[in-house]
Parts: C-alpha cells; sequence; structure tokens
C-alpha cells in the first residue's frame, strides 16, 4: 500500500509504533498498515530501530516519524474527533487520559506521546454554527469545562 497523496507526519521521540498501536485499538476506522526499519544509523536512532509507522486515524492518513527529542509535539497541532454523545466523549477522553495522558480545557486532552486532541461532541460544534446567543451561551459553558459536559452544553443551546 502506499502513502496518500497528502499524509499528516507526526514527530515522535522513539514511541512512534506504540502510538499508531495505541490510536488503532481507540479510533473507528483506525489501521497501522507497515511499519518501516531504518536502513541505516541516523541521529537518534540505529539500524534496524523503527524509524516510520504508516497507520491511519479516523481514516485520516499518517506516518508517525521516530526523530528524537528535538521536536516535541504543541498544541499548535491537535486532532479533533466529534462524537455523537457523551457515552463516546467520555470512552476518548478517558482512553487518552487514562493512558498516561492528561486533560485540558475546552474538549482538549493530550496523550503520553505529547499529542493532543480536542474531544468534541457534535452538539457544541452545532452551537457555534448556529452563532447569535446560542453560539455565546455554549461557548460561556465550554469555558468552564475539561471535558465536555453534552448535557451543559445542551441546556446552554436551549438558554
Amino acid at each position: 500500500m502506499s502513502l496518500a497523496k497528502n499524509t499528516i507526519c507526526l514527530w515522535f521521540d522513539k514511541d512512534a509504533e506504540a502510538a499508531a498501536r495505541f490510536y488503532a485499538a481507540t479510533f473507528p476506522d483506525s489501521h497501522v498498515i507497515a511499519v518501516r526499519r531504518a536502513p541505516g544509523d541516523y541521529p537518534s536512532g540505529k539500524a534496524g530501530d523503527v524509524l516510520t509507522v504508516e497507520f491511519t486515524v479516523c481514516g485520516i492518513a499518517c506516518l508517525g516519524l521516530n526523530g528524537g527529542p528535538a521536536f516535541p509535539q504543541t498544541e499548535a497541532f491537535s486532532f479533533q474527533i466529534a462524537t455523537e454523545d457523551q457515552a463516546e466523549t467520555d470512552r476518548y477522553w478517558h482512553a487518552i487520559t487514562g493512558n498516561g495522558g492528561q486533560e485540558s480545557a475546552c474538549g482538549w486532552c493530550k496523550d503520553k506521546w505529547g499529542l493532543n486532541w480536542q474531544i468534541t461532541p457534535r452538539t457544541l460544534t452545532e452551537a457555534m454554527a448556529a452563532g447569535g446567543e446560542e453560539a455565546k451561551r455554549a461557548f460561556t459553558a465550554m469555558m468552564t469545562m475539561g471535558k465536555i459536559d453534552v448535557a451543559a452544553i445542551d441546556a446552554a443551546r436551549r438558554g
């Protein structure tokens, strides 16, 4: 299988394969496609070490690169996962934070490899798209949350 025309390349210190396998086990339409080993020594590894991992996250083509510690993940990049209800929101949130990750604000969390995730219920996205007072109420409610509380967002939407 060849890489997609456009692939997201994610820089990892050394755990691209473990991260890809976690994502594949956690999210639907996510798979590890190929693990490639370095044909020679490189600045942060040796010949035979896992160099790249081809995988998908919710159908999005990704390449994990074990490039060493020079470039850590930041909030400048995140995956945004749309959820249908509180159960799905909770499942993904707890999978990420419960596997060595950490909670943040407004639906954001970080996995143990430093990659940032937005676990975003569709009701919040719909409220923001509606604009006006509905968006303002939902936004105000969201600003008080870590993990998004679907019932609280729905109540804010209704006013």
